[in-house]
């Protein structure tokens, strides 16, 4: 797979501690940034493209990746899922800290495959 593009993106969840809603504002604030048409620039399907998603919070085992594959309308998406983003506690020291998630987006497609 040759990675055409790397897009980044921040997300949060303000108050409810849910690090799944975090990532998947990340993704979207990385998706949402970009309209690049990378499948026809290659004379590829959409459906070709290989996404690969990095995605940083605290607590890696409380994201659903389902969920983050599912923001995307096409191509084969691989989550992976690592300790790093921000939990910044209440200022009153109670109740679920702001949790701040981040992604690094990549795309590519195999381009042995195309001839």
């Amino acid at each position: 797979m040759q990675k055409l593009l790397v897009e980044f993106g921040m997300g949060t969840s303000l108050r409810r501690g849910d690090y799944t809603q975090a990532a998947e504002r990340a993704v979207k604030d990385a998706l949402w940034h970009n309209s690049i048409n990378l499948a026809e620039l290659f004379g590829f399907d959409k459906a070709d493209m290989q996404i690969t998603l990095d995605v940083g919070v605290q607590k890696p085992d409380e994201v659903d990746a389902d969920v983050l594959r599912a923001v995307f309308p096409y191509g084969n998406v691989t989550v992976n899922i690592v300790k790093g983003g921000l939990d910044v506690p209440r200022p009153e020291g109670t109740g679920n800290p702001t949790i701040m998630a981040n992604v690094a987006l990549s795309v590519g497609f195999d381009m042995e495959k195309r001839s």
